[in-house]
């Protein structure tokens, strides 16, 4: 079965950058969009970035700081960050629809997470 894994986390300083990625287990036959969420401690889960085949967007808290990418060979879809505070301390997960084979229904396939530790 496809699975979605997130790499890339980590302990990083205050200003600091880094690049999040997502990577299909095994090849697909299709992908629609692919959304990032985020969820901090005690707070509930928001999406903060979402890519499609016509469109990127950002939630606003790390809007001019992020950018989605995609490695299509690879089957990865990174997400840098950049400027980042305390604030952005949290889990973060990928979401993509899947279509795992010709004649399998598109699913929403999740990712485990990555812990991302911002000090000051």
């Amino acid at each position: 079965q496809v699975q979605l894994v997130e790499s890339g986390g980590g302990l990083v300083q205050a200003g600091g950058s880094l690049r999040l990625s997502c990577r299909a287990s095994e090849p697909i036959f299709s992908i629609g969009a692919v959304r990032w969420y985020r969820q901090a401690p005690g707070k509930q889960r928001e999406l903060i970035a979402v890519t499609t085949h016509n469109n990127t967007n950002y939630h606003d808290s790390v809007k001019g700081r992020s950018t989605i990418s995609r490695d299509n060979a690879e089957m990865t879809v990174y997400l840098q960050m950049s400027s980042l505070t305390p604030e952005d301390t949290a889990v973060y997960y990928c979401n993509a629809e899947i279509w795992a084979t010709e004649m399998t229904p598109r699913e929403d396939y999740w990712g485990k997470g990555t812990l991302v530790t911002v000090s000051s």
